[in-house]
């Protein structure tokens, strides 16, 4: 391939408009000079000027001390020297001022000092006294002005921020008749990264550099790796790592192979980089967010882009919702492909993640690795397990599914997880819900035997499975028990005991109980009615429902659609259909939603027995409400 040098196109090639030079001053441009004051004026402003910087200079700079021993130039003197000059003018007498021997020893100062003045006035941001350097070379004339002073005063610029004077700059070498080389694009690439001139910089690397046949250095690839970071654009980002890497393989990059391969190094870090903000962002988003981050990870794979363990463990904490459950199970199965290692912080995160997309399992298959691979779980670990398993069971209990209770209860157990009242307690409300009585039992004998002490929400659990499944006798030898061992019944135990005596026909005994719970301060809701009437009606006992219903209204206690629902099949069973019919119509009238069955349980009764009643009057059927899917 050429050399740089070599594919130089001439000025008018420039993407710049062509500028006319000042007749009247053959070296000056009109975009880096300022308009001239009179002779006088200005000796006096300079007069100024060297006093001000000849003061300001370190190390006492002026009057002919700006050189050190040897012949060199204190260029951080100078440089205070130059920090407030405005023209070609103030540069040259300050100069003659600092150096001291009159103009000679100004003159023959070399180029590279007045590039190291221009870099040096950029990072003081003093960037009208750089151009105006660059205007006092033009005076010189000969060789003073080349690409490395044009190239110096775009750096000067970039580090000030005036960006707006990149063009002027571009004009002034196209006046000048000097061709940008790889340097000055770059430098221009790079302004353009800082702006977000995400369009300009490709435009510069494809037209400017490749249309003329430059050859791009490290600093121009770098750039361009930038310039996908700042776009956000990891596709592109890898795609172009990729060819660059077939290029270099291939030999087809000037230069010494060993000194590309750490450029190569932050080649593929920038490519990094670009992947990890595109998956952030994608993260953050809400269309499909995990979908687009595991796109990007596929790609690195196709890339041979491979992360290291910290790089994906920063991915995962950047998984926070329940759609990001996918990608966080990926991320995670990485990091133990890498070495083994994990945090065990990015694992309790991973836990409680797996929660909130309601994956428990998932969740438990992170805490069995963290047994049986390490690290070892800490209290949080324990606690974020163990919350998972609360929610499955309390999901057990509300559905009746008591197997799945106690599947739940033994896994636990393997996995070295001890379960407390509260999860065991889970489990016999499961049962209870489900009737199904010895599986209460043997789970309560279970409890105990784990060295556990029920409470009072376990006692009350297993007296509910005994009293449905008509076990009355050992439901009260289980309240004897509880009394005894010093567990003090809540309202839900009165209720079922309650239940219990109108089962066995016991009704003498009920009020007895009700008036323990007022001894107890535990005052009868419409539930313990509610669990009386229902027990009533197991037993076929239409009219002690209905004389329960008048003391629960007695006592000021307002039925609930359960009331009337119970009342309206024990008033039916006792061959009172009229009544039935009474108490829906009241029940209507009050506002109360019953439901199908007993609106059919009525209409059914009143044709059956044959009841002088107006039908009509009883309304539409009530719509069937159905349980939404699970």
């Amino acid at each position: 391939m050429a050399s740089p040098l070599a594919v130089f196109r001439p000025a008018g090639h420039l993407p710049c408009r062509r500028r006319l030079k000042n007749p009247s001053c053959p070296y000056t441009s009109p975009k880096l000079l300022q308009p001239r004051s009179s002779a006088s004026s200005h000796r006096s402003r300079r007069s100024r000027i060297a006093q001000s910087a000849i003061r300001s200079a370190a190390g006492g700079g002026g009057n002919g001390n700006g050189r050190r021993r040897g012949g060199t130039v204190d260029v951080v003197a100078f440089v205070a020297v130059l920090h407030d000059a405005k023209t070609a003018d103030d540069v040259k007498f300050l100069a003659q001022d600092f150096l001291g021997g009159g103009g000679d020893d100004e003159e023959r100062l070399p180029v590279q000092v007045y590039t190291s003045l221009i870099r040096g006035l950029g990072k003081k941001q003093r960037i009208d006294a750089a151009f105006a350097i660059v205007e006092h070379l033009k005076r010189r004339g000969g060789s003073s002005l080349n690409q490395f002073v044009y190239n110096c005063l775009l750096g000067a610029v970039k580090n000030s921020g005036e960006f707006t004077r990149i063009e002027d700059v571009l004009a002034d070498m196209e006046e000048q008749g000097i061709s940008p080389n790889i340097v000055t694009f770059n430098t221009l690439m790079s302004v353009y990264v800082e702006q977000g001139k995400i369009e300009e910089v490709f435009r510069v690397y494809h037209e400017d550099i490749q249309g003329r046949g430059l050859v791009p250095t490290a600093a121009t690839y770098s750039t361009v790796m930038s310039a996908f970071k700042s776009a956000g654009d990891a596709f592109a980002a890898l795609d172009f790592f990729v060819k660059l890497r077939e290029r270099y393989n291939n030999g087809e990059l000037i230069g010494n192979p060993a000194d590309w391969e750490p450029e190569f190094v932050k080649y593929e870090n920038l490519a990094l980089r670009v992947c990890h903000m595109a998956m952030r962002r994608s993260l953050a988003g809400a269309n499909n967010p995990g979908g687009a981050a595991l796109k990007v990870i596929l790609s690195m794979d196709e890339a041979r882009v491979r992360p290291d363990r910290r790089y994906y463990e920063r991915l995962v904490w950047a998984c926070t919702g329940e759609e990001h459950y996918t990608i966080a199970k990926e991320l995670y199965q990485r990091i133990r492909e890498c070495d083994g290692e994990i945090s065990l912080s990015v694992c309790n995160h991973l836990i409680w993640l797996m929660g909130k997309a309601k994956k428990w399992w998932a969740a438990l298959e992170i805490y069995e690795d963290l047994l049986e691979k390490g690290p070892k779980p800490n209290n949080l670990s324990y606690e974020l397990i163990m919350s998972h398993f609360n929610i499955l069971l309390n999901a057990a209990r509300r559905r009746g599914i008591w197997r799945w209770g106690v599947r739940l209860l033994d896994k636990m157990e393997e996995k070295g997880l001890n379960p407390g009242c509260r999860e065991w307690n889970a489990v016999l409300l499961a049962c209870s819900r489900a009737a199904e009585t010895s599986a209460a039992v043997n789970i309560f004998k279970r409890m105990i035997n784990q060295g556990l002490k029920p409470d009072v929400v376990s006692y009350g659990a297993l007296l509910s499975a005994l009293e449905k499944g008509g076990l009355y006798d050992e439901a009260l030898r289980v309240w004897e028990h509880m009394r005894k061992v010093g567990i003090h019944p809540n309202l839900h135990a009165y209720t079922i005991l309650v239940s219990i005596y109108i089962g066995k026909g016991n009704h003498d005994m009920v009020d007895g109980v009700l008036q323990d719970m007022l001894s107890a301060n535990i005052e009868p809701t419409v539930v313990t009615f509610n669990a009386i009437i229902s027990a009533c009606v197991r037993s076929s006992k239409g009219s002690a429902a209905f004389e329960w219903f008048h003391k629960m209204k007695m006592k000021s206690i307002e039925p609930n659609e359960i009331t009337y629902q119970m009342l309206i099949e024990a008033l039916v069973q006792d061959g009172k259909p009229k009544v039935a019919y009474e108490m829906y119509i009241t029940a209507c009238n009050k506002g109360l939603n019953l439901s199908a069955k007993s609106y059919d349980t009525v209409m059914e009764a009143c044709q059956g027995y044959g009841a002088l009643i107006d039908l009509a009057s009883l309304g539409l059927r009530p719509i069937v409400k159905l349980d939404p899917p699970r």
